[in-house]
């Protein structure tokens, strides 16, 4: 991957790719905390995965209904899918917030909004937008993390790359 300062050369530009970098990694870890603790935001306590609520599960089987895809979706609907999503919310938010593994961190995030969006089905009549929605924007700004090196500026994706675990294993950038 070419220095950040190649891709990129603007200063403000910069701070505005890390800023967003930052401000979906939030997105993914909110979405981890409130899932998980139930902070009556989009999860209320009763809800909250330790309390057994099922996030992933209810997900699969509410967003879904009577949406194209349903019964495929709907068919996802496990206690495993639970901790795969979860700890994906986890692991995606951590390593945007951070500025490493930002790589793997949106190829990651790119299939599971992928799949959100599809379990979705914007393109169905009665949506906001048939196109465009939140899933798909989000997806493109993790597509940009990784190819303007955002994780170098205002984060610790110069440090992680100089690691020799990381020279050795590349995907890990």
């Amino acid at each position: 991957m070419a220095p950040a300062s190649t891709v990129v050369t603007s200063t403000p530009a910069r701070l505005i790719l890390g800023l967003l970098r930052l401000a979906v990694g939030f997105v993914f870890l909110w979405s981890f905390l409130d899932k998980t603790f139930g902070l009556h935001y989009s999860t209320g306590p009763s809800r909250a995965w330790i309390n057994g609520g099922t996030p992933a599960q209810s997900y699969l089987t509410g967003a879904t209904t009577g949406k194209p895809l349903a019964s495929f979706f709907e068919s996802l609907a496990t206690p495993a899918t639970d901790w795969v999503f979860m700890l994906g919310l986890l692991g995606i938010g951590v390593a945007l917030i951070l500025g490493i593994g930002t790589r793997l961190a949106a190829l990651a995030g790119v299939v599971m909004l992928g799949f959100m969006y599809a379990a979705v089905a914007p393109w169905v009549w009665g949506s906001l937008n048939p196109v465009v929605n939140e899933h798909l924007v989000y997806a493109l700004v993790l597509i940009l993390v990784p190819l303007t090196n955002a994780g170098d500026t205002i984060g610790l994706g110069t440090w992680w790359k100089g690691l020799g675990l990381v020279k050795k294993l590349p995907f890990l950038v």
